[in-house]
């Protein structure tokens, strides 16, 4: 069995954040600093790995999806949040679409993502070089 059902998520991200810092496509722009990870987050980012952070969930998602492909709006869903309104009840909202975006833009810069081809699959999907990256994560 591979690494990426056995490991535990939070483990194995961190594992192929610190693997993908080798890439030099994957580079945080300087404005994540300023920006919020969602509107319905109060705070700017903090965490000065987020970039590797999140790009190591996003590829393990899009491995655990298999060939369906995904898609900015699907990882916008994924990534939300609960908006806190004040005195009103919250709301869920979705995450930022331009952090993701560019994410998967970088993907397929190195050659780990591809835009899906088939008629019923949109989105991205892991291409096989991709594949072989998050499979030979070990703990």
């Amino acid at each position: 069995m591979n690494g990426i059902r056995t490991i535990q998520a939070g483990k194995y991200n961190s594992l192929l954040a610190s693997a993908l810092k080798e890439y030099k496509e994957f580079k945080a722009p300087e404005w994540v600093l300023f920006v919020k990870s969602g509107h319905g987050k109060q705070r700017p980012i903090d965490d000065e790995n987020f970039w590797h952070n999140r790009t190591a969930s996003i590829l393990r998602q899009i491995y655990l999806r298999g060939n369906a492909g995904v898609g900015v709006e699907r990882l916008r869903t994924r990534y939300g949040n609960r908006q806190d309104r004040g005195k009103q009840p919250p709301h869920f909202a979705k995450a930022s679409g331009k952090i993701l975006r560019l994410i998967l833009q970088q993907g397929e810069s190195a050659e780990l993502l591809a835009k899906a081809t088939d008629g019923k699959a949109k989105g991205r999907i892991l291409t096989e070089k991709g594949k072989k990256l998050l499979e030979g994560i070990k703990e």
